[in-house]
């Protein structure tokens, strides 16, 4: 055990060699919350603190390798589903989070500007109103962007976007002939500038993307990086080993 931390120190070296391109915009699907608690037999509420508390030391990571652009999937529609108690625990830390952004020195230094992509009707308004402030302080950072899935779902999303370029159309303010691509993005994401995705990863052991950002995600073809870790037990190495899945990819894009 006491050379554990000598021996990840020089796997991390290896690794950070092997990392010749770094992904512009990262998306991470963090699970494994609850199940990090029964395993270590403390309640629901302390593991999703604890993967808070990881988030924003995976985002001191990001920022250090080069990263611009991290998409985290906080909360899903599907969510909604789970006890009452929970979901209601779940938001009182959302809002603390982002409350917490107003006074984060982090977010200052680094030029931070944090954004929530999904439906916001969904959300309770004293949540939605320390969001809307969070957007608002930081809406003219430009070093690194930092875009909160909360009540998101990717099929919702398109739903949404195809109801407001409908309006649109109704309006006169769309050509339906000039619909394209680019315009369909925009309107996904309220005009928020959110590129393509390079790179998903989703921790806890989990095989599948659900639902997240199918445009920008699976329409760009973006690697795909699964780890066993439950989200508080994520690591640089691991950050690291998903860097060098997209790098190995984006080489062999190239022919390289």
């Amino acid at each position: 055990m006491i050379m554990r931390p000598f021996i990840d120190s020089l796997y991390e070296r290896y690794l950070r060699m092997q990392c010749r391109q770094v992904p512009n915009h990262i998306a991470i699907i963090q699970d494994g919350n609850r199940r990090y608690a029964k395993m270590l037999g403390i309640d629901t509420p302390k593991g999703h603190r604890a993967g808070a508390d990881k988030t924003e030391e995976m985002l001191d990571w990001a920022h250090e390798l080069g990263v611009r652009h991290i998409t985290l999937y906080t909360f899903s529609t599907e969510n909604f589903s789970r006890k009452k108690d929970e979901v209601e625990d779940l938001f009182a830390l959302f809002k603390e989070k982002f409350l917490n952004i107003l006074t984060d020195e982090r977010v200052k230094k680094y030029k931070i500007r944090v954004q929530m992509v999904g439906d916001r009707s969904m959300i309770p308004r004293d949540l939605r109103e320390a969001v809307e402030n969070a957007e608002s302080a930081t809406r003219d950072h430009t070093g690194f962007h930092l875009n909160i899935a909360l009540a998101y779902g990717g099929r919702n999303e398109i739903v949404l976007a195809a109801r407001e370029i409908l309006s649109a159309v109704e309006k006169d303010k769309v050509n339906p002939e000039l619909i394209d691509v680019q315009m369909v993005e925009q309107y996904l994401h309220e005009g928020k500038g959110i590129p393509p995705v390079d790179l998903i990863i989703r921790t806890g052991n989990e095989y599948r993307t659900s639902n997240f950002l199918p445009w920008l995600a699976n329409g760009h073809e973006s690697a795909v990086y699964f780890c066993a870790p439950c989200w508080p037990l994520f690591r640089k190495i691991d950050l690291l080993r998903a860097i060098r899945i997209y790098d190995q990819r984006a080489s062999v894009k190239k022919g390289t």
